[in-house]
């Protein structure tokens, strides 16, 4: 694929850089826009690539996913559908091949959210989120169908109960014989979670600054691999997090509470139910994880093995809203 610049370094040799599977995906592409200039595969990562389409009219986006990730492109082009002012829109997709062309999104927050003055794009943008997970809520059985991981209340139990049958990377002997033991309180937490009725609904899972994109006063939410049906205050797990860790903001400080409510407007005044999924969502994530690493992809990075671990010693530790850093 002579045009496409591949600019990503130190990746191991993934399907996406073969030049039999990128001539392959450049058809694809010509077939569905008039391209202007040189296709540049900015991002190669084992999970996915990202190639930047010029146009006449803007830069369009070629996205794939592995077999793992399949239910992404369909998933975005539904949730579009519900709510065309919240999610990137599709030009086209292949749902067999994980494939899916899509529009300009704007600017990452990423470039957006420089300092904690800044905060006030994800005060704005949570509400949002949670008027989409809100009106996904009754399509939750369509997208399972889909594909979408299952991560309800009722099954995290015995999902973490099988992850703790054998050793966790990173899980010290001491450490796996606490979380065992942990296992009544966490599903008496999950039982006491589902006791609010809150439906449970699409979960990003990975809401960070990187996925969330604003363009003509719009906030758009991006990049749906992660996600299951799940309790949706869930996502406030790595939303917080992440800006704690970016802008070190102190854990449950009145940074992260402003975040919380903005999230909650949609909801009701739910503060303690947000604050008990925030730590029944640290074992969430650590079961995604747990998922990826041994869903047969063919590379995971280091510390992608060891992300379980971290996400069961932040539950061990019972930190306030925001925790980030492993007690």
């Amino acid at each position: 694929m002579a045009d496409v610049a591949r600019q990503a370094t130190n990746v191991p040799e993934l399907r996406w850089t073969e030049p039999g599977w990128l001539t392959e995906a450049e058809a694809w592409i010509r077939e569905r826009a008039e391209v202007t200039g040189e296709l540049d595969q900015f991002h190669v990562r084992w999970w996915s690539t990202v190639i930047r389409v010029p146009t006449p009219d803007e830069d369009l986006y070629f996205k794939a996913v592995p077999t793992g990730f399949l239910f992404e492109p369909p998933l975005t082009d539904r949730l579009f559908e519900l709510k065309p002012d919240r999610v990137t829109e599709l030009v086209d997709l292949d749902a067999e091949r994980g494939w899916m062309l899509m529009r300009d999104a704007g600017r990452r927050l990423r470039e957006v959210v420089l300092s904690r003055a800044d905060l006030r794009h994800w005060e704005l943008a949570l509400p949002r989120y949670a008027e989409l997970q809100l009106a996904a809520a009754p399509l939750a059985d369509e997208l399972l169908a889909l594909g979408v991981p299952d991560g309800r209340l009722s099954v995290l139990p015995g999902q973490l109960r099988a992850v703790l049958a054998q050793p966790v990377r990173g899980l010290a002997p001491e450490e796996h014989e606490q979380m065992l033991a942990a296992l009544p309180e966490f599903e008496a937490m999950c039982g006491e979670l589902a006791a609010y009725g809150i439906p449970e609904t699409i979960q990003h899972d990975d809401l960070h600054d990187g996925q969330v994109f604003f363009r003509d006063g719009r906030y758009l939410f991006f990049d749906w691999g992660d996600s299951c049906i799940s309790h949706p205050f869930h996502s406030l797990t790595v939303a917080l997090r992440a800006n704690a860790a970016k802008l070190d903001l102190e854990p449950g400080g009145p940074e992260l509470q402003r975040l919380r409510d903005a999230y909650l407007e949609p909801f009701g005044d739910l503060h303690e139910a947000a604050d008990l999924a925030y730590r029944t969502g640290t074992v969430a994530r650590a079961l995604a994880w747990d998922r990826f690493v041994r869903g047969g992809f063919p590379h995971a990075e280091p510390e992608d093995e060891l992300a379980t671990a971290h996400g069961l010693k932040l539950f061990l530790g019972n930190g306030p809203i925001g925790t980030w850093r492993q007690p």
